[in-house]
């Protein structure tokens, strides 16, 4: 599975970005998409996931300010981030899993700045 990801850049805090990616290159289908991000020193953490028949769930400091969401028939998913902070700054990663699996696939990730 191949996953490209989109959408990163710099933004004022207060702001809003928009993360896309596109899963490809396996006949099986993706039961779990995800957003994970990694900020510079710190482990990578999960920001938020999506599986196939339409649940999410959200790390407890995006709530209310990101939302995942998935368009199963592209095997897109995308991250509305709303209200910014610095501290959401970071490497974000799309990762999919596929169905009957465990194994995670992960994109090359994309940059998010986000200044005060």
């Amino acid at each position: 599975v191949q996953l490209q990801a989109s959408g990163g850049g710099w933004v004022q805090a207060g702001g809003s970005l928009s993360l896309s990616c596109a899963a490809s290159g396996s006949s099986f289908s993706i039961n779990a998409m995800a957003w994970y991000r990694q900020a510079p020193g710190k482990p990578r953490e999960l920001v938020a996931a999506t599986l196939s028949g339409g649940s999410t769930s959200y790390a407890d400091f995006v709530k209310g300010r990101f939302t995942i969401s998935r368009d199963n028939a592209k095997n897109t998913v995308t991250l509305q981030m709303n209200s910014l902070k610095p501290e959401d700054t970071g490497v974000y990663y799309c990762g999919a899993r596929l169905s009957g699996t465990t194994d995670w696939y992960w994109g090359q990730g994309t940059l998010v700045t986000v200044s005060s």
